[in-house]
């Protein structure tokens, strides 16, 4: 299925994975936000919107996509990848309301951030001004693979998500390797809670509206991107920031192989598996 990304929205969801917020230094940013149950995502965020006319503020219409690199934000010190699932969906609407969304398609994203001190001081509030700094600062993998049911025993219960940082020929460790289907929220009730996001969430705090920026596109979305969440970090991944040369590589992979034999295939920058999802983007400043 050929996919043309500079074409659909795409967003991300915050929270959806226990321990990252406080790993990235962001749990304070969303204290105020309640949610039905304590593990729940606690809100979308806004990384892309084509074609997006106000309200949607004019940084979110420039496509920040490339499966090869990451260019580095000027006057910013610390970036770190955030390795994810993203998920390709056709959406259904009436009047004006999504009403269903079905993934047909995942791989390997990263939704690549800032880490801002003036963001931790809650002077920059929004998620998305940190995510979308212009061309070539994020990425989704060029090898999508077809989801034959979302929900459980279908493809993705049997994957997981690993990443890594490739420096001076040194690979490591990036992200906690995870079983995809151990976000807090996956399958249909992530779903569930996306239609009402996306259909509810109110400009608040670090959330935006998200329904009025699909509205002020020429037309509703017959497609949406969404990176479902990024994973916890290692103690290596949560202490050590991008620096230009390096090699970002998210995976996501099929549970039949080892983290090992992962490791392995990005030293050798071996990735002509078709039944593994690779991201790999090089950091230039």
């Amino acid at each position: 299925m050929n996919i043309e990304l500079e074409k659909i929205p795409c967003f991300g969801v915050a929270g959806n994975f226990t321990g990252h917020l406080e790993q990235a230094g962001e749990a304070s940013d969303f204290s105020k936000i309640e949610t039905k149950e304590a593990n729940a995502p606690k809100a979308m965020f806004p990384t892309y919107i084509p074609g997006g006319k106000d309200p949607t503020p004019e940084f979110l219409t420039v496509y920040p996509f490339d499966d090869k690199k990451i260019l580095f934000p000027k006057d910013e010190e610390k970036l770190q990848i955030e390795p994810e699932c993203a998920l390709i969906c056709s959406a259904s609407w009436n009047n004006g309301k999504l009403v269903d969304l079905v993934p047909e398609l995942f791989g390997a994203s990263n939704d690549c951030s800032i880490r801002n001190p003036k963001i931790a001081e809650g002077k920059i509030i929004k998620i998305s001004l940190k995510k979308n700094w212009g061309k070539s600062t994020k990425g989704l993998s060029s090898n999508l693979i077809a989801i034959n049911s979302f929900k459980e025993k279908g493809i993705l219960d049997s994957y997981r998500i690993a990443s890594f940082l490739v420096r001076d020929s040194n690979v490591f460790d990036y992200g906690e390797d995870s079983q995809i289907k151990g976000y807090s929220y996956f399958y249909r009730k992530l779903i569930d809670w996306c239609i009402e996001k996306i259909n509810t969430q109110n400009d608040t705090g670090p959330q935006e509206n998200i329904l009025s920026y699909l509205n002020s596109m020429s037309s509703l979305p017959e497609k949406i991107m969404i990176s479902v969440g990024a994973t916890r970090y290692t103690q290596f991944g949560e202490t050590n920031f991008l620096k230009n040369g390096d090699h970002s590589v998210v995976v996501l992979y099929p549970e039949t192989m080892t983290h090992q034999e992962i490791a392995d295939l990005v030293k050798k920058n071996d990735f002509s598996r078709k039944d593994i999802s690779v991201l790999c983007q090089k950091i230039m400043m």
